[in-house]
């Protein structure tokens, strides 16, 4: 088989238009090697997608019950309307504490590796797991969950049309939500297009940011590849949470996370920022470090950075431009980042280029959610 057969027939497994792969293909020179469009979202052997699990885990992405208060959905934290994530610095926390780090949207997250901002979770199954049982979001107990799911007829007809079980387990119920994740993707962005071979999908000013994209200003270093993001971790001197300076609930929340992830006496007395990636591997290299997230969807998950302390795309483009920033972390801030010289026009080429890896709004009311099976009467 010739190389281009062998190119044509790989994409067109990933689920791409022949069509548009011939017109890639001819055009191919003109399109960056680093970047490429997004293929199908993967379907995991263990735990395959099927349209009725994915509208069983939309039931329960959006329903309070799994949460120990029963207030606490997923979507309490990830909004549609707002991003699929939460629209300010720190993201929202379960009753009586705040959570610690921006909420990452949930758009195309089915590519990731790991999940959150320090890859702790290997899977959605176990993203889902995480935020449900997390202290400072869903706070819920599995055997409070699956007891509440047991009293609902609904659920245990669906459970075990999905799953084969009698009642609700909160293992299946996990697997059911990051099915659903796995289905909110978006593959026709207008840089997708233009990969594919659309020369007309990009503005001008877009691909001016393109070429700036992947040359002066030199973000495809780690903005790469069909996610947008090589999925490494760096420190980019990102400031500290404002908020940790005069919330005295985002204090509390700050020290109890620094308790409850091993730290130190010394640490935990001292420690003003956060410490990132160090939590997962206990290497002092990685204090400060954070997983590059994927630019796709970012049009609509503003503010950014792990603690949401950049505003908007423009300002993400002028902290990378005076070559990142300050935090207690210096020692192992990357040496990849340096100031760039871009001019403001090029500045605005390039978030013009950004805004292209998000097309329209992926919106999804809220769906009616299963109710409880009424008591019997009781005689007087």
């Amino acid at each position: 088989m010739t190389t281009f057969k062998k190119t044509i027939s790989a994409i067109a497994l990933a689920g791409v238009s022949i069509v548009a792969v011939a017109a890639g293909v001819q055009a191919a020179e003109k399109r960056p090697a680093e970047l490429a469009p997004l293929g199908e979202p993967p379907s995991p052997p263990d735990n395959p997608m099927t349209p009725e699990k994915v509208e069983l885990g939309k039931l329960l992405f959006f329903d309070p019950r799994l949460s120990g208060n029963g207030a606490m959905p997923c979507s309490a934290c990830h909004l549609p309307e707002l991003g699929w994530d939460f629209p300010d610095k720190i993201s929202l926390g379960y009753p009586g504490t705040v959570h610690w780090r921006n909420s990452p949207t949930i758009v195309n997250s089915a590519y990731y590796g790991n999940l959150f901002w320090t890859g702790v979770s290997k899977s959605l199954e176990a993203e889902a797991r995480t935020a449900a049982r997390g202290g400072v979001a869903g706070n819920g107990e599995d055997d409070m969950m699956e007891a509440r799911l047991a009293f609902i007829p609904e659920y245990r007809e669906r459970f075990n049309d999905v799953f084969g079980t009698e009642y609700p387990l909160m293992r299946d119920a996990y697997m059911a939500i990051a099915a659903f994740e796995r289905s909110i993707v978006q593959r026709d962005t207008p840089f997708d297009l233009y990969m594919l071979g659309d020369d007309n999908a990009l503005s001008d000013q877009q691909k001016r940011g393109m070429e700036l994209f992947t040359g002066k200003a030199g973000c495809s270093t780690c903005h790469d590849g069909a996610l947008i993001s090589n999925q490494k971790y760096y420190n980019l001197g990102v400031p500290a949470y404002d908020g940790w300076e005069d919330d005295e609930l985002a204090q509390i929340t700050f020290r109890f996370e620094l308790y409850a992830k091993g730290s130190t006496e010394e640490k935990y007395r001292k420690w003003k920022d956060d410490p990132g990636l160090y939590f997962v591997t206990k290497q002092e290299a990685d204090l400060g470090k954070f997983r590059v997230p994927s630019l796709r969807y970012t049009k609509y998950t503003a503010p950014y950075m792990h603690n949401g302390m950049l505003e908007t795309l423009e300002d993400v483009v002028e902290f990378y431009n005076q070559g990142g920033g300050t935090n207690d972390w210096a020692a192992t801030k990357t040496d990849l980042i340096k100031p760039l010289g871009l001019t403001d026009k090029e500045k605005a080429d390039l978030v013009a280029f950004v805004e292209s890896f998000s097309g329209e709004r992926l919106l999804m009311e809220t769906p009616d959610l299963p109710e409880y099976e009424p008591l019997p009467a009781v005689a007087n």
